[in-house]
């Protein structure tokens, strides 16, 4: 597949996700690039929103080729899990325990470390 190719599918889909996106949302979008954090500063960074009255936060996944150039402008926070590729099915579920453990963490609970 050549870069244009590449580069038209993660236009098409950065379209296709920032149409699901509303103006007031915060988005992270996952990216290599992003900044790395661990369970405790990532609670700490979805509670502060919280408090700054941030009521609706979207995580972006992207598909194997990654984000748009789009959708990375539209991010508010980058954030990287790894500087490893991982598929985004399995991408979705990581996130999902590290928001559940974030929870956790911000209610003063137990989690697994």
């Amino acid at each position: 597949m050549c870069i244009r190719d590449r580069t038209q599918i993660k236009n098409t889909e950065g379209e296709r996700l920032l149409r699901c996106i509303r103006d007031g949302d915060y988005v992270i979008a996952l990216a290599i690039d992003g900044k790395m954090l661990d369970s405790v500063e990532l609670s700490e960074k979805i509670e502060r929103l919280g408090v700054q009255g941030q009521s609706s936060i979207v995580f972006v996944i992207g598909g194997s080729l990654g984000l748009s150039d789009a959708v990375l402008r539209r991010a508010d926070y980058r954030l990287s899990f790894s500087k490893m590729t991982f598929p985004h099915q399995l991408m979705r579920m990581v996130l999902l325990e590290q928001i559940y453990r974030s929870y956790r963490i911000m209610h003063g609970e137990p989690y697994h470390k």
